[in-house]
Protein backbone atom coordinates (compact mmCIF):
# COMPACT_ATOMS: atom_id res chain seq x y z
CA UNK A 1 0.00 0.00 0.00
CA UNK A 2 1.29 3.43 -0.95
CA UNK A 3 1.84 5.89 1.92
CA UNK A 4 -0.39 8.90 2.44
CA UNK A 5 1.78 11.73 1.13
CA UNK A 6 -0.58 14.35 2.54
CA UNK A 7 0.77 13.69 6.04
CA UNK A 8 4.37 14.37 4.98
CA UNK A 9 5.96 17.84 5.20
CA UNK A 10 5.77 20.05 2.13
CA UNK A 11 9.56 20.10 1.69
CA UNK A 12 9.73 16.28 1.74
CA UNK A 13 6.89 15.95 -0.77
CA UNK A 14 8.55 18.46 -3.08
CA UNK A 15 11.84 16.57 -2.79
CA UNK A 16 10.10 13.29 -3.62
CA UNK A 17 8.42 14.96 -6.58
CA UNK A 18 11.81 16.08 -7.92
CA UNK A 19 13.27 12.61 -7.33
CA UNK A 20 10.43 10.93 -9.23
CA UNK A 21 10.81 13.45 -12.02
CA UNK A 22 14.52 12.55 -12.25
CA UNK A 23 13.66 8.84 -12.40
CA UNK A 24 11.12 9.47 -15.15
CA UNK A 25 13.75 11.43 -17.06
CA UNK A 26 16.33 8.66 -16.67
CA UNK A 27 13.86 5.99 -17.77
CA UNK A 28 13.01 7.97 -20.89
CA UNK A 29 16.59 8.47 -22.06
CA UNK A 30 16.74 5.11 -23.85
CA UNK A 31 13.24 5.10 -25.29
CA UNK A 32 14.17 6.71 -28.61
CA UNK A 33 16.84 4.07 -29.25
CA UNK A 34 14.54 1.17 -28.36
CA UNK A 35 11.64 2.46 -30.45
CA UNK A 36 13.83 3.30 -33.44
CA UNK A 37 15.41 -0.15 -33.28
CA UNK A 38 12.03 -1.89 -33.00
CA UNK A 39 10.64 0.22 -35.86
CA UNK A 40 13.54 -0.82 -38.10
CA UNK A 41 13.19 -4.46 -37.07
CA UNK A 42 9.47 -4.70 -37.86
CA UNK A 43 9.50 -2.33 -40.85
CA UNK A 44 7.33 0.40 -39.30
CA UNK A 45 7.57 4.01 -40.53
CA UNK A 46 9.14 6.42 -38.07
CA UNK A 47 6.26 8.88 -37.94
CA UNK A 48 3.92 6.00 -37.06
CA UNK A 49 6.47 4.53 -34.63
CA UNK A 50 6.75 7.89 -32.89
CA UNK A 51 2.96 8.04 -32.67
CA UNK A 52 2.12 4.49 -31.57
CA UNK A 53 5.23 3.21 -29.79
CA UNK A 54 7.08 6.24 -28.44
CA UNK A 55 3.92 8.29 -27.90
CA UNK A 56 2.17 5.42 -26.15
CA UNK A 57 5.03 4.66 -23.79
CA UNK A 58 5.77 8.29 -22.91
CA UNK A 59 2.08 8.75 -22.07
CA UNK A 60 2.39 6.30 -19.18
CA UNK A 61 3.23 8.97 -16.55
CA UNK A 62 0.09 10.87 -17.53
CA UNK A 63 -1.88 7.62 -17.24
CA UNK A 64 -0.56 7.02 -13.73
CA UNK A 65 -1.11 10.59 -12.55
CA UNK A 66 -4.56 10.91 -14.15
CA UNK A 67 -5.80 7.58 -12.80
CA UNK A 68 -4.53 8.34 -9.30
CA UNK A 69 -6.04 11.82 -9.21
CA UNK A 70 -9.37 10.56 -10.58
CA UNK A 71 -9.64 7.74 -8.07
CA UNK A 72 -8.83 10.24 -5.33
CA UNK A 73 -11.68 12.49 -6.45
CA UNK A 74 -9.39 15.31 -7.66
CA UNK A 75 -10.94 15.98 -11.05
CA UNK A 76 -9.15 19.29 -11.66
CA UNK A 77 -5.70 17.78 -11.08
CA UNK A 78 -6.55 14.89 -13.42
CA UNK A 79 -7.77 17.13 -16.25
CA UNK A 80 -5.11 19.80 -15.89
CA UNK A 81 -2.37 17.19 -15.77
CA UNK A 82 -3.58 16.08 -19.22
CA UNK A 83 -3.96 19.58 -20.64
CA UNK A 84 -0.72 20.80 -19.08
CA UNK A 85 1.18 17.88 -20.55
CA UNK A 86 -0.28 18.55 -24.01
CA UNK A 87 0.77 22.21 -24.03
CA UNK A 88 4.18 21.42 -22.52
CA UNK A 89 4.80 18.59 -24.99
CA UNK A 90 4.31 20.89 -27.98
CA UNK A 91 6.56 23.49 -26.36
CA UNK A 92 9.26 20.81 -26.15
CA UNK A 93 9.60 21.00 -29.93
CA UNK A 94 11.29 24.37 -29.36
CA UNK A 95 13.90 22.57 -27.24
CA UNK A 96 14.40 20.04 -30.02
CA UNK A 97 14.71 22.92 -32.48
CA UNK A 98 17.42 24.54 -30.36
CA UNK A 99 19.29 21.23 -30.13
CA UNK A 100 19.18 20.83 -33.91
CA UNK A 101 20.46 24.40 -34.16
CA UNK A 102 21.76 24.52 -37.72
CA UNK A 103 18.35 24.11 -39.38
CA UNK A 104 14.82 24.86 -38.28
CA UNK A 105 13.25 21.61 -37.10
CA UNK A 106 10.14 21.95 -39.26
CA UNK A 107 12.29 22.51 -42.37
CA UNK A 108 13.82 19.01 -42.18
CA UNK A 109 10.56 17.10 -41.64
CA UNK A 110 8.88 16.37 -44.97
CA UNK A 111 6.51 13.49 -44.21
CA UNK A 112 2.80 14.45 -44.34
CA UNK A 113 1.93 11.95 -41.60
CA UNK A 114 3.20 14.39 -38.97
CA UNK A 115 0.81 17.07 -40.26
CA UNK A 116 -2.08 14.62 -40.11
CA UNK A 117 -1.31 13.71 -36.50
CA UNK A 118 -1.13 17.35 -35.46
CA UNK A 119 -4.43 18.19 -37.19
CA UNK A 120 -6.16 15.22 -35.55
CA UNK A 121 -4.91 16.41 -32.16
CA UNK A 122 -6.46 19.82 -32.78
CA UNK A 123 -9.81 18.18 -33.61
CA UNK A 124 -9.82 16.15 -30.40
CA UNK A 125 -8.84 19.19 -28.32
CA UNK A 126 -11.68 21.13 -29.92
CA UNK A 127 -14.16 18.38 -29.00
CA UNK A 128 -12.85 18.40 -25.42
CA UNK A 129 -13.20 22.18 -25.12
CA UNK A 130 -16.73 22.01 -26.52
CA UNK A 131 -17.67 19.32 -24.02
CA UNK A 132 -16.47 21.48 -21.14
CA UNK A 133 -18.29 24.57 -22.44
CA UNK A 134 -21.60 22.81 -23.18
CA UNK A 135 -21.59 20.43 -20.21
CA UNK A 136 -21.57 16.64 -20.24
CA UNK A 137 -24.28 14.05 -19.66
CA UNK A 138 -23.56 10.63 -18.19
CA UNK A 139 -24.47 7.50 -20.14
CA UNK A 140 -23.66 4.14 -18.52
CA UNK A 141 -21.12 5.79 -16.22
CA UNK A 142 -19.30 7.72 -18.96
CA UNK A 143 -19.91 11.25 -20.21
CA UNK A 144 -21.07 11.50 -23.83
CA UNK A 145 -18.43 14.07 -24.75
CA UNK A 146 -15.70 11.96 -23.13
CA UNK A 147 -16.96 8.87 -24.94
CA UNK A 148 -16.80 10.73 -28.27
CA UNK A 149 -13.02 10.93 -27.91
CA UNK A 150 -12.71 7.13 -28.15
CA UNK A 151 -13.88 6.64 -31.77
CA UNK A 152 -12.05 9.81 -32.77
CA UNK A 153 -8.82 8.38 -31.36
CA UNK A 154 -9.44 5.08 -33.16
CA UNK A 155 -9.96 7.04 -36.37
CA UNK A 156 -6.69 8.89 -35.75
CA UNK A 157 -4.79 5.60 -35.36
CA UNK A 158 -6.36 4.19 -38.53
CA UNK A 159 -5.68 7.28 -40.60
CA UNK A 160 -2.09 7.55 -39.36
CA UNK A 161 -1.29 3.90 -40.09
CA UNK A 162 -2.91 4.15 -43.52
CA UNK A 163 -1.15 7.42 -44.33
CA UNK A 164 2.33 6.38 -43.22
CA UNK A 165 3.27 4.39 -46.33
CA UNK A 166 1.00 6.30 -48.72
CA UNK A 167 2.26 9.89 -48.72
CA UNK A 168 -0.22 12.09 -50.59
CA UNK A 169 2.41 14.72 -51.37
CA UNK A 170 6.17 15.18 -51.23
CA UNK A 171 8.02 18.35 -50.28
CA UNK A 172 9.65 19.78 -53.41
CA UNK A 173 13.15 19.73 -51.93
CA UNK A 174 12.76 16.04 -50.98
CA UNK A 175 11.41 14.75 -54.29
CA UNK A 176 14.79 13.55 -55.57
CA UNK A 177 15.57 11.83 -52.27
CA UNK A 178 12.16 10.13 -52.25
CA UNK A 179 12.36 8.97 -55.88
CA UNK A 180 15.92 7.76 -55.43
CA UNK A 181 14.84 5.72 -52.45
CA UNK A 182 11.96 4.24 -54.47
CA UNK A 183 14.39 3.23 -57.25
CA UNK A 184 16.97 1.75 -54.89
CA UNK A 185 19.56 4.48 -55.55
CA UNK A 186 21.88 5.55 -52.73
CA UNK A 187 20.58 8.68 -51.01
CA UNK A 188 22.06 11.07 -48.44
CA UNK A 189 19.64 10.02 -45.70
CA UNK A 190 20.95 8.80 -42.33
CA UNK A 191 22.09 5.18 -42.36
CA UNK A 192 19.98 2.63 -40.55
CA UNK A 193 21.43 1.55 -37.20
CA UNK A 194 23.06 -1.85 -37.00
CA UNK A 195 20.85 -3.77 -34.58
CA UNK A 196 22.58 -6.67 -32.85
CA UNK A 197 20.15 -7.05 -29.93
CA UNK A 198 17.44 -9.70 -30.49
CA UNK A 199 13.90 -8.39 -30.91
CA UNK A 200 12.69 -10.12 -27.76
CA UNK A 201 15.40 -8.45 -25.71
CA UNK A 202 14.55 -5.05 -27.19
CA UNK A 203 10.90 -5.52 -26.24
CA UNK A 204 11.81 -6.64 -22.71
CA UNK A 205 14.03 -3.59 -22.19
CA UNK A 206 11.32 -1.27 -23.47
CA UNK A 207 8.81 -2.94 -21.15
CA UNK A 208 11.17 -2.50 -18.20
CA UNK A 209 11.54 1.20 -18.96
CA UNK A 210 7.75 1.52 -19.23
CA UNK A 211 7.29 -0.15 -15.83
CA UNK A 212 9.73 2.26 -14.18
CA UNK A 213 7.86 5.19 -15.73
CA UNK A 214 4.49 3.92 -14.42
CA UNK A 215 5.74 3.49 -10.83
CA UNK A 216 7.54 6.84 -10.78
CA UNK A 217 4.55 8.51 -12.43
CA UNK A 218 2.18 7.15 -9.79
CA UNK A 219 4.33 8.56 -7.00
CA UNK A 220 4.65 11.79 -8.95
CA UNK A 221 0.86 12.16 -8.98
CA UNK A 222 0.56 11.56 -5.25
CA UNK A 223 3.31 14.00 -4.31
CA UNK A 224 1.99 16.57 -6.81
CA UNK A 225 -1.47 16.38 -5.27
CA UNK A 226 0.05 16.75 -1.80
CA UNK A 227 2.15 19.75 -2.88
CA UNK A 228 -0.97 21.35 -4.38
CA UNK A 229 -2.92 20.90 -1.15
CA UNK A 230 -0.13 21.89 1.26
CA UNK A 231 1.15 24.89 -0.70
CA UNK A 232 -2.29 26.40 -1.26
CA UNK A 233 -1.55 26.90 -4.97
CA UNK A 234 -4.52 24.78 -6.01
CA UNK A 235 -4.86 21.73 -8.23
CA UNK A 236 -5.48 23.73 -11.42
CA UNK A 237 -2.20 25.66 -11.49
CA UNK A 238 -0.07 22.86 -10.01
CA UNK A 239 -1.65 20.26 -12.28
CA UNK A 240 -1.07 22.35 -15.39
CA UNK A 241 2.45 23.61 -14.67
CA UNK A 242 4.24 21.44 -12.13
CA UNK A 243 2.86 17.93 -12.62
CA UNK A 244 2.17 18.52 -16.30
CA UNK A 245 5.81 19.47 -16.87
CA UNK A 246 7.22 16.67 -14.73
CA UNK A 247 5.24 14.00 -16.57
CA UNK A 248 6.49 15.43 -19.87
CA UNK A 249 10.07 14.55 -18.98
CA UNK A 250 10.01 11.24 -20.92
CA UNK A 251 9.01 13.18 -24.02
CA UNK A 252 11.97 15.54 -23.53
CA UNK A 253 14.53 12.78 -23.13
CA UNK A 254 13.13 10.53 -25.88
CA UNK A 255 12.75 13.46 -28.26
CA UNK A 256 16.33 14.59 -27.64
CA UNK A 257 17.45 11.02 -28.32
CA UNK A 258 15.52 10.97 -31.59
CA UNK A 259 17.04 14.28 -32.69
CA UNK A 260 20.53 13.01 -31.95
CA UNK A 261 19.75 9.95 -34.09
CA UNK A 262 18.50 12.38 -36.78
CA UNK A 263 15.09 10.71 -36.67
CA UNK A 264 13.11 13.93 -36.95
CA UNK A 265 9.77 12.34 -37.90
CA UNK A 266 10.16 10.08 -34.86
CA UNK A 267 10.64 13.12 -32.61
CA UNK A 268 7.59 15.04 -33.87
CA UNK A 269 5.53 11.85 -34.05
CA UNK A 270 6.41 11.29 -30.39
CA UNK A 271 4.99 14.69 -29.41
CA UNK A 272 1.82 14.62 -31.52
CA UNK A 273 1.28 10.94 -30.73
CA UNK A 274 1.69 11.47 -26.99
CA UNK A 275 -0.89 14.25 -27.10
CA UNK A 276 -3.40 12.00 -28.84
CA UNK A 277 -2.82 9.28 -26.23
CA UNK A 278 -3.13 11.90 -23.48
CA UNK A 279 -6.56 12.91 -24.77
CA UNK A 280 -7.65 9.28 -24.53
CA UNK A 281 -7.00 9.54 -20.80
CA UNK A 282 -10.05 11.82 -20.46
CA UNK A 283 -12.55 8.93 -20.80
CA UNK A 284 -10.32 6.84 -18.51
CA UNK A 285 -10.46 9.60 -15.89
CA UNK A 286 -14.22 9.88 -16.42
CA UNK A 287 -14.72 6.18 -15.68
CA UNK A 288 -12.57 6.30 -12.55
CA UNK A 289 -14.06 9.55 -11.21
CA UNK A 290 -17.12 8.87 -9.04
CA UNK A 291 -18.61 12.35 -8.98
CA UNK A 292 -20.44 12.27 -12.32
CA UNK A 293 -19.08 13.31 -15.73
CA UNK A 294 -15.59 14.63 -15.08
CA UNK A 295 -15.89 17.40 -17.68
CA UNK A 296 -18.62 18.99 -15.54
CA UNK A 297 -15.94 19.65 -12.92
CA UNK A 298 -13.97 21.77 -15.41
CA UNK A 299 -14.47 25.42 -16.27
CA UNK A 300 -12.85 28.45 -17.88
CA UNK A 301 -9.35 27.44 -16.78
CA UNK A 302 -9.55 24.10 -18.60
CA UNK A 303 -11.12 25.69 -21.71
CA UNK A 304 -8.25 28.19 -21.94
CA UNK A 305 -5.76 25.35 -21.41
CA UNK A 306 -7.32 23.35 -24.28
CA UNK A 307 -7.25 26.42 -26.54
CA UNK A 308 -3.57 26.92 -25.70
CA UNK A 309 -2.87 23.35 -26.85
CA UNK A 310 -4.75 24.04 -30.10
CA UNK A 311 -2.81 27.26 -30.77
CA UNK A 312 0.59 25.68 -30.07
CA UNK A 313 -0.13 22.68 -32.28
CA UNK A 314 -1.44 24.97 -35.02
CA UNK A 315 1.77 27.01 -34.95
CA UNK A 316 3.87 23.93 -35.70
CA UNK A 317 1.47 22.74 -38.39
CA UNK A 318 2.01 26.10 -40.10
CA UNK A 319 5.76 25.62 -39.67
CA UNK A 320 5.62 22.12 -41.18
CA UNK A 321 3.71 23.50 -44.17
CA UNK A 322 5.86 26.59 -44.67
CA UNK A 323 9.17 24.77 -43.97
CA UNK A 324 11.08 28.05 -43.74
CA UNK A 325 14.69 27.30 -42.85
CA UNK A 326 15.60 30.47 -40.97
CA UNK A 327 16.74 30.43 -37.37
CA UNK A 328 16.99 33.00 -34.60
CA UNK A 329 18.65 31.99 -31.32
CA UNK A 330 19.14 28.51 -32.87
CA UNK A 331 15.36 28.12 -33.37
CA UNK A 332 12.95 28.52 -36.24
CA UNK A 333 10.36 31.29 -36.30
CA UNK A 334 7.62 28.81 -35.40
CA UNK A 335 9.45 27.75 -32.23
CA UNK A 336 9.87 31.38 -31.16
CA UNK A 337 6.16 31.96 -31.83
CA UNK A 338 5.30 28.85 -29.77
CA UNK A 339 7.36 30.10 -26.82
CA UNK A 340 5.62 33.48 -26.96
CA UNK A 341 2.18 31.86 -27.25
CA UNK A 342 2.92 29.56 -24.30
CA UNK A 343 3.98 32.53 -22.15
CA UNK A 344 0.80 34.45 -23.03
CA UNK A 345 -1.27 31.34 -22.39
CA UNK A 346 0.23 30.76 -18.95
CA UNK A 347 -0.41 34.42 -18.09
CA UNK A 348 -4.05 34.04 -19.16
CA UNK A 349 -4.36 30.88 -17.08
CA UNK A 350 -2.89 32.64 -14.06
CA UNK A 351 -5.43 35.45 -14.44
CA UNK A 352 -8.31 32.97 -14.72
CA UNK A 353 -7.02 31.06 -11.69
CA UNK A 354 -6.65 34.25 -9.64
CA UNK A 355 -10.22 35.31 -10.55
CA UNK A 356 -11.71 32.03 -9.27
Amino acid sequence: MMPDFHVLPLALNFGLLLLCAAIVWFAGTRLAYFVDAIAVRIGMGRALAGFLLLGGVTSLPELATTATASLGGNATLALNNILGSIATNVLLLAIADAILGKDALTSVVAHPATLLQGALGIILLGVLAAGIAVGDVSLFGLGIWSAALVPLFALAVWLSSRHENRPTWIAYDHVEVFLAGQQGIATPVPAEPVIVVPTGQLVRRAFGVALVIVVAGYTLAETGDAVAAESGLGSSLVGFLLVGFATSLPEISSMVGAIRLRRYELAIGDIFGTNLFDLMLVPVADILFRGGPILNQAGRFEIVAAILGIVLTGIYIVGLLDRRNRTVLRMGYDSLAAIAAYAVGVLALALVWAAN
